[in-house]
């Protein structure tokens, strides 16, 4: 009967978390689309923190091993972006924008908090889809940079961030795979989950986002 009760439990903030989630996504590709991009563009962060709150409800860091492979996601997506924004190494060379909230030298702590979802996001999907860990790895890192790459179309036009060439150099991708092999690899060998049902509709979500404007503004 417990058991049968948490299931329920967790099915009650499961779906509402997953409606909000296609909510906030869809409102937004209505609202830009029907011309109102600044006024969107510029709610970016509570997007984001409406995400990371829902992300820690449903798909839980209930266990130290968890918070501390998040912290460690967090600390190293701040990092690499750092590496990146202040010396143009690994990626190119960039620059954020406006729509991303405070910054630490001018990477927005929200960018290290989204590496840290996404990492785990994809680490679940692949889980779901392939049982061999090294398929895992792969798997989780190509989801990210095939994420990345629709992004990168409608960076600049909603001011998330700037590249200097104007459009992202090959290094860009190859980085995001080698740093996000390098995060799965972590991720895999400690074997933590999360809600897989959460994690296919988040990373949908946000695919459907960047994929609309990929066309939309391409």
């Amino acid at each position: 009967m417990k058991h049968l009760q948490l299931q329920i439990g967790k099915k009650q903030v499961l779906y509402p978390s997953i409606f909000l989630i296609w909510l906030f996504n869809i409102s937004a590709v209505i609202g830009i689309s029907l011309g109102y991009m600044e006024w969107f563009t510029s709610k970016t962060p509570l997007n984001m923190l409406l995400t990371f709150s829902l992300f820690l409800l449903v798909f839980r860091l209930d266990s130290m091993k968890k918070m501390l492979l998040f912290s460690l996601f967090f600390i190293g997506g701040m990092f690499v972006e750092w590496l990146g924004v202040s010396y143009g190494l690994l990626f190119g060379d960039y620059h954020y924008g406006r729509h991303f909230g405070p910054k630490f030298e001018g990477v927005p702590w929200l960018i290290g908090i989204n590496w840290a979802i996404l990492t785990f996001v994809t680490g679940a999907i692949a889980s779901g889809l392939v049982p061999r860990f090294w398929p895992k790895v792969v798997l989780g890192a190509f989801l990210m940079v095939f994420l990345d790459f629709f992004m990168e179309v409608s960076a600049s036009v909603f001011d998330f961030w700037h590249w200097e060439e104007a459009v992202a150099p090959l290094q860009n991708y190859i980085a995001w795979f080698g740093v996000a092999f390098l995060f799965h690899w972590i991720l895999q060998r400690f074997r933590e989950q999360g809600n897989t049902t959460f994690a296919y509709h988040l990373y949908a979500a946000q695919l459907f986002f960047f994929v609309y404007f990929f066309f939309w503004n391409g």
